[in-house]
């Protein structure tokens, strides 16, 4: 079975690729124009290997194949797929690598041919930029690679939406999927992806079979993470807002990767919905950093600062950076909201439709994390 999969240089979607390669399929995995070198294997940016994956707990997984893991049972109305843990598996073979920008048409039409599923993971995800960057990426991209599924007969695509469309400057704990979104989209990315989203609603009325997902901050190993980042605020210190006595749902990326392996094999029912992904732990931001930290053997660093100052300089220093310096600002009003509102979602839908549990905890996942960070630091 070949499956593609959008995103390649992002944590989800390395991570997905390598998931679906080990089950036993064919996968290939979109990559920038610039990433790979001219015989198509991975630049100095990576190599191509056979795909090796492990668990938080340091083991390899062992995964038989998708007719071995993979399973719809009727009689519970649950999709399932097992995660045995602790024994070798045998790797089932390479990713192939395909060079493709999302926003080149022709591109992505020759990349949908020949595939059973297709994975949107792709996006131009950042808090500052043009809107037209934002527009290519995100709903262009999506809209030919909507027009590359129909005009091969895809089977089924799953699309990576963002919890980004919910947030409104306020505190909103539990959201369900359903609630009213805001009037207007906090930044050009929110508004992109909610487009992109509205591109998929119509695609799924039109006859294609797509299901989205919506995870929230997902993290693991990479150095792209909002995590990843926190750490390196802390050389100067990290700005705490209402003491950190804000509520927040991250999502460990494995976890995220089941998510997207129960939509592949969901019911009809499923068809058209979107799904709220989290770990299920909300916890508060200052309790976080201080696991993560203690993790790291490293002095948590903060600094408290009050909500107002914290807007009324971010939005200086956009003005400024957008002004006089042209270049991205060290951080926006909406960074500024992510770390004093409270966000959390409601997983209850995908509990009950898609079967899905969070396998990884967040002790766990933090953990895992900050083993890459230390080994990749050298602590």
């Amino acid at each position: 079975m070949n499956i593609l999969v959008t995103g390649g240089t992002g944590l989800l979607g390395k991570s997905l690729a390598q998931r679906l390669s080990q089950k036993g399929y064919h996968v290939t995995l979109l990559m920038g124009n610039d990433l790979l070198d001219k015989n198509g294997k991975l630049s100095k940016h990576g190599k191509r290997t056979k795909t090796k994956d492990f668990d938080v707990a340091g083991q390899k997984n062992n995964e038989e194949g998708s007719k071995g893991n993979f399973r719809y049972d009727k009689d519970q109305d649950q999709a399932t797929v097992d995660h045995p843990m602790g024994h070798d598996h045998e790797h089932k073979g390479e990713i192939r690598y395909l060079s493709c920008s999302l926003d080149d048409r022709e591109q992505v039409l020759d990349a949908c041919q020949r595939q059973d599923y297709v994975f949107h993971c792709d996006e131009l995800c950042s808090s500052w930029g043009k809107y037209r960057d934002f527009y290519a990426q995100n709903v262009l991209g999506t809209q030919y690679i909507i027009e590359g599924c129909r005009q091969h007969n895809v089977k089924r695509l799953i699309h990576v939406s963002s919890p980004s469309i919910y947030f409104n400057y306020t505190h909103r704990l539990y959201i369900s999927e359903n609630e009213p979104l805001p009037k207007r989209p906090v930044n050009a990315y929110a508004k992109t992806k909610l487009l992109a989203e509205q591109s998929i609603d119509q695609a799924f009325v039109q006859g294609l079979p797509v299901i989205t997902i919506r995870p929230k901050t997902i993290f693991g190993p990479s150095c792209d993470t909002v995590l990843a980042r926190l750490i390196s605020l802390n050389r100067s210190r990290i700005p705490i807002i209402e003491g950190g006595k804000i509520v927040v749902d991250f999502t460990y990326v494995d976890n995220v990767v089941d998510a997207l392996l129960l939509c592949m094999a969901a019911p009809e029912e499923t068809l058209g919905k979107k799904y709220n992904i989290s770990n299920g732990e909300s916890l508060y931001l200052y309790d976080l950093l201080e696991r993560v930290f203690k993790e790291l053997d490293e002095r948590l660093n903060t600094k408290p600062v009050s909500y107002a100052e914290a807007y009324i300089l971010a939005g200086f220093t956009e003005l400024a950076n957008k002004t006089f310096l042209k270049k991205r600002p060290p951080f926006t009003r909406y960074c500024v909201g992510m770390i004093s509102k409270s966000q959390t979602l409601n997983i209850t839908a995908a509990k009950r439709e898609l079967g899905y549990e969070p396998r990884v905890s967040m002790d766990q996942g933090i953990k895992a994390f900050t083993k890459w960070w230390k080994k990749m630091n050298h602590h």
